[in-house]
This record gives structure tokens, C-alpha cells and sequence, in this order.
């Protein structure tokens, strides 16, 4: 099956200047969107879409939420940036907010995932050698397959995805790969001294959702304390209430050694991150060793403090958990005989399609489209469909007959 619709000119002249302008590293549906609104977004010639992306997960608090739009309007009318050169007057407020928020001594601000995910890498090792007594150079981060934590040379070291990897060589040393959800392949990983921490996602979202076994992230915390290995949880993705819960780890009350966030910190306004730590951790790092120019501006101070607060008002969690049900189970109702999985947590949460044609998943996203919702296959037959976390159960319910009329069209 092949979408039929053709592009208005409109449309079609926006993806010619991007296509002729711009990089070619990104392959998005063919449709150009202007304006967003809660769990909502509208096209250029003024077509409204469910949006089940969120930016990934950034948009967890549903588009230009008016209370961070305040946050942000009225921040950038007064300071945006200082660098860290200097203190601002935010910045403190901030750390005192975050770091009480998730329970941690120290917050070192960063602005997008993947310089967090560096930044923890960095912790890790600083901590491996001055409080572990690991030998120079020898520290060993242990990461899982089909993770994802970015895309710099450094993080795509231990990506397991050739896309990623392919002709972007040499890489550097110090990871060990071991499989996701296999606490045996952990534990043998930790019989090497020199390991410092173990990275992972609570659910590996790019992966596919792929949600770990129950006791998984017991197990996984109860190695680290046996070994003296960090816990590195990256949960610039599932954090934030999008599992139902204000992070993964909480699902099964566990506490990260260092937690990395990102995404929805801003709910989805500019990019801010984070990496949370307690001071024995935190402390190694000393002035100079680590830094960014934007990380805890005060424009970013401003919008994360409303996202918070946002998050907490409104009871997302709560919502993302029971809705996040609700979807599930309506689509299960569907019996599809193209739908050979639904899995998730919360508003995290995927089908794996069953088709003859390779590229079904791609289609049927754009049939989705043509319906009103928007959501992109990731690994070939895999669609994720994450709304933003206010969504009702009347929008649910709309969404799953969108999703039942598309697939439909699959036959």
C-alpha cells in the first residue's frame, strides 16, 4: 500500500527549501507543521493533527503550554544568558528546585541528551579513578545493545545501530556491550575491577519500547551496590511522567546513582538537560574540568521551573498512567491481524507491525497521517505512539478509530 494524497504546493515548496538547503540526516512524513496547541498540531495549510510523537518526548506537557510560555516570554524580556562566568539569579533557584524535586545533592546543567549522557560519562570516570582507585585510563563504562543516547562520535562508540556507526570511525575504548534486560551478562560484565558504571535506558524507546522484565531495575541496582558500580539511568526519554510514573526507575523505587534528563525539562521550549548526582559523585569535578556555554542560562532556569511545577500541577503521571492503559488495551480490542504486538508503559508505547511489505510501517504512518495523527516508525516495523501527557480518554478513543481506519487500509 502506497499513500495516494498528493502535496499542496504550499507544503511541497517548504520541503523543496529544506531538501535543497538543509543536511540530508533526517527523513520526516512529508508534512510541514506551523502551530501547536496541547496535544494538537496544524499543518500549513491548516489541516490539525493528533501529534503521537512529542517530540519525542519533549512535549510532555502538550504544545506552547501557556504556563511555560509565560515562563519563557517573560525570562527573555528580563536575561537570557550570562554564561557561567558569572551567577545569575535563577540559577540557584533552579538547582535548589530540581535537585529537591528528584532527591539528589547536585545538578550540573546541560542543554541537550546526549551532552548530559557525555557529561555523565565524564562523572563516571572522574569519580573510577579518584574515589574507586581505578587505574589510569583503564576506567570501563559497561552500555547496553540497541541502546540510544545520542549521536555524538563518542556516544555512537557503543551504538549497535550501523546507521549510526557506518564510516564515522575510529572510535574510542573503555565500553563493554552486553545485552538489554540480562542481569547474568551484567553481573559477568562487573567482574572486570575497572568498571565504572553501567549506562542504560529503564525502556529503550528508540529501540522500539522495549519494556525489561519486572525486577529488572532491582536487580540492576542491587549489582551496582554489590560491585561498586555507578548506576547511570538515562531517562531523557521515559523521565518525566511519561511512563506513568515521574521517572522509570520509580516504577520499581529505585534510585539512580546519576540520573540524566532532557527532553520534556523544557517542555519542549529550548533545549535544557540535566545530570543529578549526589556529592561524592558530583564533587570530583572541579572548576574548569567540565562546562558549556548555555548549560543554566537563565532562560532555561526560568522554563524548567515551569515545566516542573507543570509536570507536578497537573498530575501527569497519573494521567499518562491510566491513559496510557486505556490506549493500549483499545488497541489490543482492535484484533488486527497486522498488529503482531502492543507494548509499552504509561504514554510510552509502540506496535510492532505484521506485514508482507517491508515498508508497511512507513505506510501506514502516512495513512495515519491522512486521518489526523501523526507518529514515525522507528527500526523498520515498529511505531511508537507517545501523545502528550495531558491527552482525555474522549481523544483516545478518536485516536484508537484513527488508528482502526488505518489499519485497515493496510488490507
Amino acid at each position: 500500500m502506497q499513500s495516494t494524497s498528493t502535496l499542496s504546493i504550499n507544503t511541497q515548496e517548504h520541503i523543496d527549501l529544506e531538501e535543497k538547503y538543509g543536511a540530508h540526516n533526517y527523513h520526516p512524513l512529508p508534512v510541514v507543521l506551523n502551530r501547536g496547541e496541547g496535544v494538537f498540531v496544524w499543518d500549513v495549510d491548516g489541516k490539525r493533527y493528533y501529534d503521537f510523537l512529542s517530540g519525542y518526548s519533549a512535549v510532555n506537557q502538550g504544545h506552547c503550554h501557556p504556563k511555560i510560555i509565560a515562563a519563557l516570554t517573560r525570562q527573555a524580556s528580563e536575561l537570557t544568558l550570562t554564561s557561567r562566568a558569572f551567577h545569575s539569579s535563577l540559577l540557584g533557584e533552579y538547582e535548589k528546585i530540581v535537585t529537591t524535586f528528584f532527591g539528589y545533592d547536585k545538578v550540573l546543567p546541560m542543554n541537550t541528551g546526549v551532552e548530559a549522557v557525555e557529561t555523565a560519562l565524564k562523572l563516571a570516570r572522574k569519580w573510577a579513578y579518584e574515589i574507586k582507585n581505578v587505574q589510569p585510563d583503564r576506567a570501563e563504562i559497561v552500555v547496553c545493545q540497541s541502546n540510544f543516547h545520542g549521536r555524538t562520535t563518542g556516544v555512537i562508540t557503543f551504538s549497535s545501530d550501523p546507521s549510526a556507526k557506518n564510516n564515522f570511525g575510529p572510535f574510542s575504548e573503555g565500553y563493554t556491550v552486553i545485552p538489554y534486560n540480562n542481569l547474568a551478562a551484567l553481573e559477568k560484565s562487573f567482574q572486570n575491577k575497572n568498571v565504572a558504571a553501567f549506562l542504560f535506558e529503564p525502556i529503550q524507546g528508540e529501540a522500539g519500547v522495549l519494556v525489561p522484565d519486572e525486577g529488572y531495575l532491582t536487580g540492576i541496582r542491587d549489582l551496582c551496590n554489590e560491585y561498586n558500580v555507578l548506576m547511570i539511568a538515562d531517562e531523557i526519554q521515559t523521565g518525566l511522567a511519561r511512563t506513568g510514573k515521574m521517572l522509570a526507575c520509580d516504577h520499581e523505587n529505585v534510585r539512580p546513582d546519576i540520573l540524566i534528563l532532557g527532553k520534556a525539562l523544557s517542555g519542549g521550549v529550548l533545549p535544557v538537560s540535566a545530570v543529578l548526582a549526589d556529592d561524592k559523585i558530583m564533587m570530583t569535578i572541579k572548576p574548569g574540568e567540565h562546562g558549556s556555554t548555555y548549560g543554566g542560562n537563565p532562560l532555561a532556569c526560568a522554563v524548567a521551573i515551569a515545566a516542573l511545577q507543570v509536570l507536578k500541577d497537573e498530575s501527569l503521571s497519573e494521567n499518562a498512567a491510566a491513559m496510557g492503559e486505556l490506549l493500549r488495551s483499545e488497541i489490543k480490542k482492535l484484533n488486527s491481524p497486522f498488529v503482531a504486538l502492543v507494548r509499552g508503559k504509561g504514554l510510552l508505547n509502540a506496535i510492532v507491525i505484521k506485514h508482507r511489505n517491508p515498508e508497511a510501517a512507513w505506510d501506514l504512518c502516512l495513512t495515519l497521517k491522512e486521518n489526523g495523527l501523526l507518529a514515525k516508525p522507528t527500526h523498520g516495523d515498529k511505531i511508537r505512539f507517545a501523545p502528550p501527557l495531558l491527552i482525555s480518554k474522549e481523544q483516545v478513543m478518536d485516536c484508537v478509530s484513527i488508528i482502526d481506519k488505518s489499519l485497515q487500509a493496510l488490507a
